[in-house]
């Protein structure tokens, strides 16, 4: 459930009507639900009752300050991927024992930046990066907690590019190998093995892969314990999908009672790292309609590109695309597409849509996930606000660049 809806005939978020936001911020604009950011938030925590977890969100798929913060009050903690996500982390406010790294290519500046940020654990997907997590460490006369991601070499069934935990894929160690890996971890002075985790992909929309995968760890937790490791967290990553079109992923109960079963057996606190579940279909991509064109098939352009969303163009994914005015006009088969000087750049493709003119207002829908966070600035575009909705209210959480942002940092 979200919070964009018709009202008579005319589209609102929340109590707000969206023609009035384009009128103010212009377009292209994200524009957010809090309220539907906080019951997909809470129906997910909620569905996993008196099992002791902590939710870590994936920061990687919306990290506007306000969305952090927001999750921050609901007593949530962050999956992270940079130094950058750290930052922000703090800065939302998330204490560091609720802050899990993750990700292939730490830096050393990353790393000493996390161990002064106290945080929860490192989740270490190489043995070499485990070396130099434990040589930052012992110059800065700390301990580093740490987990070893697992590559189960599953297929989640999704896209490829979004697969993370097939033996081809960059994440991840082994798990014929790993408990050699660990027990290397152990004699390491500055190194404090407390978990294990795994993430096999996102936009995952059955759960045998994700059931395959938790049995399969946890094998391994019993294994580790009878060789005397202090297995306290059980990172079992994030990745439940949304539906776009007819999709039809799992419901957050279905998710948490494949966990329940196991929850007993195990005692850890598990470490669930949503993202796209929560925050995906609380945004959308608000754009006008530029001009609209006929030849060898209909055209539709608008002012949001590739660089607003660049999911149609990396994955062909589709985002449904509604009228901010319903009107009862023709039908027509057609492309919509962005400015940008790339044919790659749609964000929709043969769409059976109402006929559009010039100024019409289109709404991208289920775009509150990895929309804003993979913008850029090709083609010399500023990227655009971003505007926060709670009931009647709004706000803009982060201001439309300009062109002299362009070149802020340019010189010479």
């Amino acid at each position: 459930m979200n919070f964009f809806n018709y009202v008579d005939d005319e589209l609102y978020v929340e109590d707000v009507p969206v023609k009035r936001l384009a009128e103010k911020f212009k377009t292209p604009l994200y524009i957010y639900s809090a309220n539907t950011l906080r019951r997909h938030f809470r129906v997910f925590d909620d569905a996993f009752g008196d099992v002791k977890h902590m939710i870590c969100f994936a920061m990687k798929s919306n990290s506007n300050l306000s969305v952090l913060k927001l999750f921050t009050k609901m007593g949530a903690g962050f999956d992270i991927v940079s130094g950058g996500e750290l930052f922000r982390a703090i800065k939302a406010g998330a204490p560091g024992n609720k802050i899990v790294y993750s990700g292939v290519g730490k830096t050393t500046n990353e790393i000493s930046e996390a161990l002064k940020a106290d945080i929860l654990m490192f989740n270490v997907e190489s043995f070499q990066e485990l070396n130099v997590i434990n040589e930052i460490a012992g110059s800065m006369n700390k301990v580093a907690r740490i987990s070893v991601r697992i590559n189960p070499d599953v297929d989640p069934k999704t896209h490829p590019k979004i697969s993370t935990g097939l033996k081809a894929n960059k994440f991840g160690i082994d798990i014929n190998r790993v408990i050699n890996d660990y027990e290397e971890a152990r004699k390491l002075k500055n190194i404090e093995v407390v978990g294990v985790d795994f993430h096999i992909g996102s936009q995952i929309t059955e759960l045998a892969p994700f059931v395959d995968t938790l049995e399969r760890i946890k094998e391994l937790v019993f294994q580790l314990r009878e060789r005397g490791f202090d297995i306290r967290y059980f990172d079992i990553g994030g990745g439940l999908g949304i539906t776009y079109q007819d999709e039809e992923p799992p419901d957050p109960t279905e998710y948490a009672a494949a966990i329940k079963k196991i929850a007993n057996e195990l005692d850890v606190i598990f470490i669930l790292e949503p993202g796209r579940v929560i925050v995906g279909n609380a945004g959308i991509l608000l754009t006008e309609v530029l001009y609209t064109k006929q030849a060898e098939k209909n055209f539709v352009v608008v002012d949001a590109g590739m660089n607003d969303l660049l999911r149609p163009a990396m994955y062909d994914a589709f985002h449904k695309i509604i009228p901010v005015a319903k009107t009862d006009g023709p039908k027509i088969i057609a492309d919509v597409v962005g400015p940008i000087c790339e044919s790659a750049d749609f964000l929709a493709k043969n769409r059976e849509m109402t006929d559009a003119k010039r100024g019409d207002l289109l709404a991208v829908m289920s775009a509150g996930a990895y929309s804003f966070s993979m913008a850029s600035n090709y083609n010399s575009r500023p990227r655009a606000a971003e505007v926060m909705v709670d009931g009647s209210d709004f706000v803009v959480v982060r201001q439309r660049e300009t062109y002299e942002d362009l070149i802020l940092h340019e010189g010479g």
